[in-house]
């Protein structure tokens, strides 16, 4: 999977563009109820009447409420998908590419704190975390692929192996600052994930000497460790329209 988001929006109709609106009005509907009621505690009527459109208009866009969990989800993804391609833009090297999608992890979560906090509660009860792809975690692979091939990373590391271990740390550390609401409004959860994939970075690095996949032997100079200045997180608009 390409990890580049579309560079060209396809030209919608006018049809196709109120279609649009509606299913962001259900969405922004639903998500305003989530936070101040809960998830479990919203109902489908509800997420109508907020949104201002017949009930049965709700099952043209979204056959149950689960699948506004699959929403936020695929936003979020579109977000980290958009963070990389800037990365990529602006000639990041892949250490330097971690650090930027894992910095716009935590940051995606602080700036959405009472919203991550219903959703991860909803997503977790939904069994997602096993269901769904881990689309993190192949992000991550991705990245780390491009390493080896250029000889920044180790060529003893398997991408996907990578990516899952960075997964595991992002959720762990996003599980741990949820549940503790005394540092959930602080900038602790970027800074745990910079802490831990920096520490990471000792046995990620490639070793002294090691030359990029296919290369001749040249002189190698140390891996630079030190993390990207990650700008602030621009929200990708959602690449999906909702059936009629």
């Amino acid at each position: 999977m390409d990890p580049r988001p579309p560079t060209e929006t396809p030209v919608l109709g006018r049809r196709e563009r109120n279609k649009q609106r509606v299913r962001e009005r259900l969405y922004a509907a639903a998500i305003e109820l989530f936070v101040d009621k809960g998830y479990d505690h919203t109902s489908i009527d509800e997420i109508a009447e907020r949104a201002d459109v017949a009930r049965g208009t709700f099952f043209n866009y979204f056959q149950r409420k689960e699948d506004l969990i699959s929403a936020w989800t695929e936003r979020r993804r579109w977000d980290l998908v958009t963070v990389l391609a800037e990365a990529q833009n602006q000639g990041d090297s892949p250490i330097e590419q971690l650090t930027r999608c894992m910095a716009a992890l935590g940051q995606l979560n602080q700036d959405e704190h009472e919203l991550t906090v219903a959703m991860l509660t909803a997503w977790v009860k939904a069994g997602r975390p096993i269901l769904e792809e881990p689309y993190v975690a192949d992000i991550f692979a991705q990245i780390v692929k491009a390493g080896i091939a250029q000889g920044e990373l180790s060529a003893d590391l398997v991408p996907q192996h990578v990516g899952n271990v960075l997964r595991d740390v992002y959720l762990g550390a996003l599980y741990r600052w949820v549940s503790e609401p005394e540092v959930s409004h602080t900038g602790a959860l970027t800074e745990e994930l910079l802490s831990i994939l920096h520490m990471l970075f000792g046995g990620l690095a490639a070793p002294a000497g090691q030359q990029p996949t296919g290369s001749q032997p040249t002189n190698s100079q140390p891996v630079k460790t030190h993390p990207a200045k990650t700008p602030p997180v621009r929200r990708a608009e959602p690449q999906s329209v909702g059936s009629a």
